[in-house]
């Protein structure tokens, strides 16, 4: 993360940086959040899936349409047939829960209704999930406010607008864990219906 030099009464540098650098944090929290199955199918389930061949690892999108006809039932047509072991394998060794049926042209993957237990599982996975996002806002909110304090020890600006930025960054800091928690909420209600 690179933090632009800002000068004394310019708070624009700090607020752009502190503001893009959350945005990215909030973008990955969102793709770990659709990689959480909620009783509904979604391709966005199996983005977190890799899969090895041809040499290499590769997403699964690079290999295989994948659809979801039904709430329940997600479709993968793999454009190469001789990747359908690889893609059946990666599924299972995945931490999805389900079992791949590979009829030789396709793989169907039958979402089975959630237990409680399951769904109080992936309330924990949520929970856990949510925390490393904060963690990751209060780290981006440590670099903005060591730049402060490196700023002020080296005279670059004065005491009071050292004051000034770290409350400014304190306050975009607390909006961001907002947002957080409002899509943990979200997905948690999500979660819970039966």
């Amino acid at each position: 993360m690179i933090i632009p030099a800002f000068t004394e009464g310019d708070t624009k540098k700090i607020e752009e940086s502190l503001k893009i650098n959350m945005d990215a944090c909030i973008k990955h929290y969102e793709r770990d959040l659709a990689t959480i199955r909620t009783g509904r199918a979604s391709t966005e389930m199996l983005d977190g899936v890799k899969v090895e061949c041809y040499e290499q690892i590769m997403p699964i999108r690079d290999l295989a349409t994948i659809a979801a006809p039904d709430a329940r039932l997600l479709t993968i047509q793999p454009w190469d047939k001789g990747t359908l072991g690889a893609i059946e394998k990666a599924i299972q060794l995945s931490d999805l829960g389900l079992t791949p049926l590979n009829d030789g042209n396709l793989i169907r993957l039958q979402l089975p209704l959630m237990s409680s237990e399951r769904r109080d599982e992936l309330v924990k996975l949520l929970n856990k999930k949510a925390e490393e996002a904060r963690v990751q806002i209060r780290n981006v909110r440590r670099d903005h406010m060591d730049a402060v304090k490196e700023a002020e020890k080296k005279k670059v600006i004065s005491e009071d607008f050292s004051k000034r930025l770290s409350d400014i960054v304190q306050k975009i800091t607390d909006q961001f864990i907002v947002t957080i928690a409002e899509h943990t909420s979200k997905k948690e209600a999500a979660l819970r219906q039966v």
